[in-house]
């Protein structure tokens, strides 16, 4: 794993943004195409902000992303196919989308998501992580051994207050409680990982990251054991680090 940390989110996203693309231009100049799995959530906007900018020939590029909430309609400001719909897909031309539509059939869904992800590997995948740690809906402790490529996963209660902290919903109440996710083995496929986490309410599951052993307590944990992960933070997300961990994976 190596360790990039800008002074801004500004910063974070441009940076994170030319890497991410620059992997993504690779794999078409190699294949002729390149697969690509998003995340979602406040901590990417400004990837976002600057990933639609980059040159890219879009049209060969095949989207995934890591999870929905089970049930809830696209129209719903929390959905995930919407954010992405707004912030990526409507923006670029690409080859394809493949969105999980959180209203249809969870293991019809996922059925048909596993049988596309099997077809060949994702180049690039932009794996978040949550304020426990968690990666896609993979709460602690996560199952590192369930070798499906998605699962539907119940929420536990900080990641259900992480998504009304950002905004998403007003209280527990109106949140979704279950969700498409996907799971630990399959994000680990991916042939580069790029994890975006800016923040200062981040600043604690980076510093658990960094500094424990692998453990499914801390789900991210498993991102340092992939041959090509690179995580962006800003100043706040690594205000909890010492110059020593740093220093480590720089």
């Amino acid at each position: 794993m190596k360790l990039i940390v800008s002074q801004t989110k500004e910063e974070l996203g441009k940076a994170s943004a030319e890497h991410a693309a620059s992997l993504v231009n690779k794999a078409i100049e190699e294949q002729g195409y390149a697969r690509i799995l998003l995340s979602t959530g406040a901590s990417q906007f400004p990837f976002f902000e600057e990933f639609v900018k980059m040159n890219v020939d879009w049209s060969k590029v095949e989207m995934f992303h890591l999870d929905e909430y089970v049930g809830i309609s696209e129209k719903h400001p929390a959905s995930f196919k919407r954010y992405l719909l707004d912030r990526f897909v409507d923006k670029v031309n690409l080859k394809c989308a493949h969105l999980i539509d959180g209203e249809l059939d969870p293991d019809e869904t996922i059925a048909n998501l596993t049988k596309l992800l099997n077809e060949k590997p994702v180049d690039v995948g932009l794996i978040g992580i949550g304020e426990n740690a968690h990666i896609a809906f993979n709460d602690p402790p996560a199952d590192f051994n369930d070798q499906r490529a998605y699962k539907v996963v119940t929420l536990d209660e900080r990641c259900l207050n992480q998504q009304i902290g950002e905004g998403w919903f007003k209280n527990v109440d109106e949140t979704y409680k279950q969700a498409i996710s996907m799971t630990p083995s399959q994000i680990m496929k991916c042939k580069s990982i790029i994890s975006v986490v800016p923040y200062k309410v981040k600043a604690e599951a980076i510093y658990k990251t960094l500094t424990s052993e692998l453990t499914p307590d801390v789900p991210a944990t498993l991102l340092k054991e992939h041959p090509d992960c690179t995580v962006y933070c800003d100043a706040d997300s690594a205000s909890m680090l010492d110059s020593e961990t740093v220093e480590k994976y720089v």
